[in-house]
């Protein structure tokens, strides 16, 4: 009965196929590395565009004509304290104002998340319901 010539892989043979398979996995693990820093990244620009979007909305809604100014201040979102920044201009049509809302994470970055723009309109005060 005649033996087989190779009975197995050799160390080279094994040695090559480890390195095939250790590149292949540094591949696959920075590119997982990738997709959660970027689902990271824009859930904290979503938090911070919710929070833009209530100062914009909390000021609709109380029919606030603010001074042209810009303020600073502070919200809670999400369990994380977020920082707002509101540019508060005049606009051609003296009855508006532009707002402008930029939103950090940290109170000294000088780096927005997201920025907002919106319109205010001066409403005259009414006595009945609030119209549409």
């Amino acid at each position: 009965m005649k033996r087989p010539r190779h009975a197995g892989f050799t160390l080279v043979e094994v040695l090559v196929a480890l390195a095939v398979l250790a590149i292949a996995l540094a591949g696959i693990m920075r590119v997982t590395s990738q997709a959660i820093s970027t689902s990271y990244t824009l859930r904290e620009r979503n938090l911070a565009l919710w929070v833009a979007q209530n100062r914009l909305v909390m000021h609709q809604l109380k029919r606030d004509w603010p001074d042209t100014d810009t303020v600073d201040g502070d919200a809670e979102m999400a369990g994380d304290k977020w920082f707002w920044r509101e540019q508060v201009s005049a606009t051609p049509q003296k009855d508006m104002r532009r707002i402008e809302i930029s939103v950090r994470h940290t109170a000294d970055s000088k780096d927005s998340l997201v920025n907002l723009a919106g319109y205010l309109r001066r409403v005259a005060p009414t006595s009945g319901p609030v119209q549409p």
